[in-house]
C-alpha cells in the first residue's frame, strides 16, 4: 500500500465510527487495538465539535451544552472538514440544523446559525475600502441613475424567516437574554466596516433594494421598485453606504 494510500485510510477509519481499524496499525499486542485507535477517533471529534462551538456560540447557548454537542457530533459524523484550516469547518452546519428532526420545535434556530456562519466569513473576508458618502457626493447628479456599486468582501445579505438578528443580539454580553420585541421576519445585512462586524435589520423594502444593488443593477432601476407607500430610496441607499455595504461605484 502506498503512503497516500494508507493515509486516506487511516483518515477515513478516524472519521467514520463504522469503518474497520486499518490492519496496518498496531497495538501493544502487535494487532490492531479497537480501543486505543477509538482514543484517535473521539479526540478527532470532539476538536471539530470544538470549532462548531466557537463558531455558533449563539445557537450552543439556545439549546444548552449537552443538545448543541449531541447536534454537532451528529453533523461531525456526516460532514468532515474540506480544508486543514478548521475557521472553514461548520459552512454547512445551519442546513443541517434546519433538517435535524429534534431541533424542529426550534425553526428560528436555523437563522440563527445562518447569521453566526455568516458573521464568521465576514470576519474573515479580505480587506478592501469601503465606499463612502463622500464618494458618492461626488457623483454628478446626471449620472446617478446609472450608478452601479461593487459588494464589499465582507458584505453579506440575510432574508430571515425569524428574528434571528435580534435574538442574536440579545445574547450578546453578559446581561440575561430578553426575547424579541416582535415576532417577526428579519431581512438583515452584515457587514464589517473597518474592523468591527456590524449586524443590521434591513427596514421595509431595503432587503429586495440592496439585493438589486448587489446583483448590479442600476440604481434607477433599483429605485424603481419602490411605490408611493415606501420609504424613499435615497434613505435606503444612505444606509447601505453608512454600513459599509459597498466597495466602490461599478
Amino acid at each position: 500500500m502506498s503512503f497516500d494510500s494508507a493515509l486516506a485510510t487511516f483518515a477515513r477509519a478516524l472519521g467514520d465510527p463504522r469503518a474497520p481499524i486499518p490492519d496496518f496499525t498496531r497495538g501493544g499486542a502487535g494487532v490492531p487495538d479497537a480501543k486505543r485507535f477509538a482514543v484517535y477517533r473521539n479526540n478527532v471529534a470532539v476538536g471539530l465539535i470544538g470549532a462548531l462551538e466557537a463558531r455558533f456560540p449563539v445557537t450552543r447557548r439556545l439549546v444548552g451544552e449537552d443538545f448543541f454537542r449531541a447536534m454537532a457530533r451528529a453533523f461531525v459524523l456526516a460532514a468532515k472538514p474540506q480544508t486543514p484550516v478548521l475557521i472553514h469547518y461548520g459552512a454547512g452546519f445551519p442546513e443541517f440544523v434546519a433538517r435535524f428532526p429534534p431541533a424542529e420545535g426550534l425553526p428560528y434556530l436555523a437563522d440563527v446559525a445562518r447569521l453566526e456562519d455568516a458573521w464568521v466569513d465576514a470576519y474573515h473576508a479580505a480587506e478592501a475600502p469601503a465606499l463612502t458618502l463622500a464618494d458618492l457626493a461626488g457623483v454628478e447628479p446626471e449620472r446617478l441613475p446609472s450608478l452601479a456599486f461593487a459588494v464589499h468582501p465582507a458584505a453579506r445579505l440575510l432574508d430571515f424567516a425569524h428574528p434571528a438578528a435580534s435574538i442574536w443580539a440579545a445574547h450578546q454580553g453578559d446581561q440575561p437574554p430578553r426575547a424579541p420585541s416582535q415576532w417577526r421576519a428579519e431581512p438583515t445585512l452584515i457587514t464589517r466596516p473597518e474592523a468591527d462586524v456590524v449586524v443590521r435589520v434591513l427596514p421595509p423594502g431595503g432587503f429586495a433594494f440592496a439585493s438589486a444593488l448587489c446583483v448590479g443593477v442600476s440604481l434607477g432601476e433599483a429605485a424603481a421598485q419602490f411605490d408611493e407607500d415606501d420609504n424613499d430610496p435615497v434613505a435606503h441607499l444612505i444606509g447601505l453606504v453608512e454600513a459599509g455595504a459597498f466597495a466602490r461605484l461599478g
